[in-house]
């Protein structure tokens, strides 16, 4: 009599990782610790493999959860965390708390996101919000690298772009998914012209982005999104002639090195770290990349190659790869409309952030100013990037809920319960 072969189980590929994952952080930060004698790298080394052991176990027993988007993602905030405090302490330990209360919106946006009864009313505050908030900086903000895009409270400094970038989202596929087509063009079309008030081009092409795409997703239609582009050449042209800033970036990604001294010093700074980062890296702790202006948001990618090498900086660009596939596997596996614009929505923006930044340090385009996601240092762009992480996370986890339904049904038989 033969014995039936129990079935193996799957390997949890999030499980894998985690223990290379926390061995690396451990690492790191103990190094740090050896080399500069500060008994916070040694806490940290045992602080940062726990938030993120905790950030992708713990979750998981909260509600259904995408464990390995979980990993790949507390890995990129983990190393946001090293890099910043390797050369900066203070912005490290800042970073390592936005990196908890991000942590927190994320579960809270992945909750909001699964049971959320109906979005109708929602939806009209969220429009309203948003204006009202992209209008603030015109008013009372303060201006830097060329935009007022941001509010300073006290010594905090705040970006209602990046506020308003989740009620985008939230804004679109619904209204996409109801078929509201004009009412939604015109929603973008408003933010994107207060953005253009704010000389905020960087923020502007997300916006942009992400609506021609949800366009494209929810009508399938080619020659609305023709149209999309072609009024996007035009504006990004008006834009050129407009703002000075504009010209001297676009003439900075020609040329870095006619004026190398001034304003084509951060880009050729930063390209001389890739150079002598070289494939491995020089050593975490050994790099010289501070002297990058803004080495810590807009060229903290050239920082990491410095330090680590071109072959982790690839390691990096796959970590996000695969983040960006989870969300159109969970867009794929969505069982509403909306949901499924949704997750197409945070993967896309996650996908045009990610390649305009790495893009912009690189030289393959001009340079705009946005952050690297979960990486860059601030607080208002490392929450907002774990709120689309918590939107995927209630959409995977609401798709889980289907399924097990699924089951349930097939298991009578066909027949309702």
């Amino acid at each position: 009599m033969s014995k039936e072969k129990t079935p193996r189980r799957k390997k949890d590929p999030a499980r894998a990782l985690m223990g290379p994952i926390m061995l690396f952080y451990f690492l790191a930060f103990f190094l740090l610790g050896m080399k500069g004698g500060n008994w916070e790298s040694f806490l940290l080394s045992f602080a940062v493999p726990a938030m993120i052991y905790i950030g992708t176990f713990g979750i998981s027993r909260l509600f259904p959860a995408d464990k390995l988007l979980l990993s790949l993602t507390n890995f990129l905030c983990a190393l946001g965390v090293l890099i910043l405090y390797r050369f900066s302490p203070q912005r490290g330990l800042t970073q390592a708390v936005n990196y908890g209360v991000g942590v927190g919106c994320m579960i809270l946006c992945a909750y909001v996101v699964r049971y959320m009864p109906g979005w109708k009313w929602s939806t009209v505050l969220m429009m309203g919000g948003s204006l009202l908030l992209l209008l603030l900086p015109l008013a009372i903000g303060t201006e830097k690298n060329g935009a007022q895009s941001w509010i300073t409270v006290g010594s905090t400094s705040v970006q209602p772009s990046e506020i308003v970038k989740l009620a985008l989202m939230l804004c679109l596929a619904y209204l996409l998914s109801q078929r509201r087509v004009v009412l939604s063009v015109g929603f973008a079309g408003a933010c994107l012209l207060i953005l253009m008030l704010q000389k905020d081009l960087g923020t502007a092409l997300l916006y942009y982005g992400v609506t021609l795409v949800l366009l494209y997703a929810s009508t399938g239609s080619l020659s609305l999104v023709g149209v999309g582009i072609a009024g996007g050449a035009g504006a990004a042209i008006l834009g050129y002639q407009m703002f000075a800033h504009v010209k001297r970036r676009v003439a900075i990604w020609l040329d870095p090195w006619a004026d190398v001294r001034n304003a084509g010093y951060q880009i050729v700074q930063g390209l001389i770290a890739m150079v002598n980062g070289g494939t491995w890296g020089v050593g975490l702790g050994l790099g010289n990349a501070s002297v990058i202006p803004e080495y810590y948001n807009d060229f903290i990618f050239m920082t990491i190659l410095n330090e680590f090498g071109v072959i982790f900086g690839l390691i990096v660009l796959c970590m996000f790869l695969f983040i960006i596939i989870r969300g159109i596997m969970i867009a794929n596996r969505s069982r509403t409309v909306f949901h499924a614009l949704l997750a197409t929505a945070c993967s896309a923006l996650l996908a045009l952030q990610t390649f305009v930044i790495i893009g912009g340090n690189i030289k393959l385009i001009p340079l705009t100013g946005v952050t690297l996601p979960f990486i860059s240092y601030g607080g208002t762009s490392l929450v907002s990037s774990l709120c689309i992480i918590g939107f995927l996370q209630g959409i995977a986890s609401r798709n889980e809920a289907g399924v097990h339904a699924d089951r349930a049904l097939a298991s009578l038989g066909g027949e309702l319960p």
